[in-house]
């Protein structure tokens, strides 16, 4: 998983456009076998990461309905 060079986290949308691209990649014909499963694992990584993202935002979400200010998900 890439990150820049000042170290701050990919943001949720590169992650789904770098998932998507690993997708494009497995489903090409000339793909090696090897190659395939570096793709395979780094697009669990990404996997991984954004649901990490995700549960994150629906922790804030939680903890701004906890205080009341915001009624709806």
């Amino acid at each position: 998983m890439e990150e820049n060079k000042e170290k701050e986290p990919m943001s949720l949308e590169k992650a789904f456009a770098s998932l998507e691209n690993s997708i494009n990649q497995l489903e090409a014909e000339d793909i090696s076998l090897e190659e395939s499963f570096k793709i395979y694992e780094e697009g669990m990584k990404l996997v991984k990461y954004c649901n990490q993202k995700i549960d994150e935002v629906e922790q804030k979400i939680l903890v701004i309905n906890e205080k009341g200010d915001l009624d709806e998900f």
